[in-house]
């Protein structure tokens, strides 16, 4: 029988087309969002058969337990949770609001924990449980202090469960991409290096996915840069990030 995933976040961006690229591989995949008609029209362009919407919010953690259930009840154990559902919005100092920090943490990071807590005892064995952050997550970064925090989370998360998870006989894992073009981005007003299309991000988290490491990131040409910045002593870090700042 084919391999069965789940995949939130996947009504646009690199959700759906990592959707549409497994479902090409011949996987059956439970797809969700919380636009129905996003969902149904991603299963128009897949395969016939091989993606089933189940539209639900990932800030409803009894939603979530709901939406997990009927997916096993109707498809199988899965192979594979990618819990990619993520919001942005760019925010300087001035702009500073604790209710767009609360927005963005309810969906990237406890989007995420409602997820895991849902597939935990749903899992085939073997299986791996894949989680979205980003590169933004490594260090702070001018005018993402929300954002950049949400993603932190979830990589400080991971590791953090990794061994529960590997001692179970599952996989856990973390995804950091770079810059993607999605409507989300399109509010950056600055350059944004090595600018994926998302086909192109999809194509390497497939690949990634495939492989075997813990963490999954790209486009390599610029995630490692990242990296190096990460080991940065902070009095340097803080005097870089403070002339981006000024940019």
């Amino acid at each position: 029988m084919a391999e069965l995933g789940w995949i939130t976040g996947a009504g646009s961006g690199l959700g759906r087309e990592t959707a549409l690229r497994l479902a090409r591989q011949g996987w059956r995949l439970a797809v969700s969002g919380r636009d129905r008609g996003r969902l149904e029209a991603l299963a128009a362009d897949a395969p016939a058969g091989t993606i089933h919407p189940y539209p639900v919010d990932v800030t409803d953690p009894a939603a979530m337990e709901a939406t997990a259930a009927a997916i096993a009840e109707e498809m199988g154990p899965l192979d594979l949770a990618l819990f990619n559902a993520g919001d942005y919005q760019p925010m300087t100092l001035e702009e500073f609001d604790a209710a767009l920090f609360r927005r963005i943490m309810e969906v990237n990071y406890l989007g995420v924990v409602h997820g895991i807590q849902a597939v935990l005892g749903r899992m085939a064995a073997g299986g791996q449980v894949v989680l979205t952050a980003s590169v933004a997550g490594y260090r702070g970064l001018p005018r993402a202090a929300p954002y950049g925090a949400s993603k932190a989370a979830v990589n400080s998360m991971a590791e953090s469960l990794e061994p529960e998870f590997r001692a179970r006989g599952l996989r856990l894992r973390v995804v950091n991409p770079g810059f993607i073009r999605t409507p989300l981005t399109a509010k950056n007003t600055f350059h944004m290096p090595a600018l994926m299309e998302p086909e192109e991000a999809a194509r390497a988290l497939v690949a990634g996915l495939m492989g075997r490491g813990f963490e999954i990131h790209f486009p390599k040409r610029f995630t490692r840069v990242m990296k190096i910045l990460r080991c940065l002593p902070i009095r340097l870090y803080l005097a870089l990030t403070g002339r981006m700042n000024r940019g």
